[in-house]
């Protein structure tokens, strides 16, 4: 189907480039009193993914809610990677989608043939991930958003956090680094059809298959890589285990394109928000700035941030490598004792 509207034009930021910085974000909930649950297993004041409820002793709730402004001017595409990525985040708890609702602002006047194009994207990539899409909640605004609020289920003793890292674990990642810078570009009509392709090929494809893999090993904590970038995401991880983090930069597989616009200057306001947030807790030995600006881009339907046992690393690297966009071996934890949490050499 032909599309007139350009989706990107209609959106001040595109996809998980439109996040709130975390630094603003751990400010405007400063201070919220938290109830105490004790079936509450992981709520908003951990900073993880998403919240986990324990209902049995072998069934507890998965619950995340995810949308953002287009990032595609294809409708049926920009579906997908929200989609993709709202799902992404119970994966990263090490639970399976089951339900989900759509969250949705259209401008008035938008075709409903583009409207309904959103939400079939959307409505595939749920199929694919086995969760039932059973309604929502939509709004006119004169900003296209689309996303899904998420619910799936987890064994209440298996659940993955961002909190876990232990001293000795290895780091894993799933997919590459860049999709930050290629958005933008994008967004300025500097891709290649080719880049382009593999920048939507990139956010569009599920991490369940890392999501299936890694819960066969002893694995100890997950993340999504998002909107605050590699290193913002990592901060959250190395500071809820209390731990420092040490990566190594060649290990990171950063997208060739991605690189050579950040020499250029093309990079999204979302890396100056994660760098002025990360920053202060990361020492970068030596690394040339193109690459320090990807460790701190936004991604939008990011990988997987995977800390296993040095016992499994090797097993578990080896089976993401058949069924992943790109396995990454990147770094190790160490014990804190003082400085910096995460260096990067």
């Amino acid at each position: 189907m032909k599309q007139d509207i350009k989706l990107t034009k209609l959106a001040k930021c595109a996809g998980c480039g439109a996040k709130v910085g975390a630094g603003v974000l751990a400010q405007l909930l400063e201070d919220i009193k938290v109830h105490q649950d004790p079936n509450l297993l992981v709520g908003f004041d951990r900073s993880d993914d998403a919240s986990v409820y324990k209902i049995s002793d072998d069934l507890a709730l998965v619950q995340t809610v995810d949308f953002f402004p287009p990032i595609a001017d294809d409708p049926y595409t920009f579906g997908a990677i929200a989609a993709t990525n709202a799902l992404s985040d119970v994966y990263s708890m090490g639970g399976d989608p089951k339900l989900a609702l759509n969250i949705m602002a259209v401008p008035e006047d938008m075709p409903k043939e583009t409207v309904h194009e959103i939400l079939r994207g959307g409505y595939d990539k749920g199929y694919e991930a086995g969760a039932l899409i059973t309604g929502g909640h939509s709004i006119y605004d004169e900003e296209p958003k689309y996303g899904l609020a998420v619910t799936g289920f987890v064994h209440p003793d298996r659940v993955l956090t961002n909190s876990g890292a232990r001293p000795g674990d290895v780091l894993l990642l799933t997919k590459p680094v860049g999709i930050g810078v290629l958005t933008s570009a994008m967004k300025a009509q500097l891709l290649s059809p080719e880049t382009e392709e593999f920048a939507f090929r990139l956010m569009t494809t599920l991490n369940k298959s890392a999501k299936d893999a890694m819960v066969k090993y002893d694995v100890h904590a997950c993340t999504d890589v998002t909107g605050f970038g590699l290193m913002g995401h990592l901060l959250e991880m190395a500071q809820g285990s209390d731990v420092q983090v040490r990566v190594d930069i060649d290990g990171i597989d950063m997208i060739p394109e991605a690189l050579e616009f950040a020499r250029m200057g093309v990079l999204p306001a979302g890396m100056y928000r994660n760098r002025s947030f990360a920053e202060e807790s990361v020492e970068l030995v030596n690394i040339p700035l193109e690459k320090a600006d990807l460790l701190f881009d936004p991604q939008t339907s990011g990988g997987l941030l995977i800390c296993v046992s040095p016992e499994d690393a090797d097993a578990l690297w080896e089976e993401l490598k058949t069924c992943v966009p790109s396995a990454q071996r990147i770094g190790r934890v160490y014990p804190y004792t003082d400085g910096k949490r995460i260096v990067v050499e």
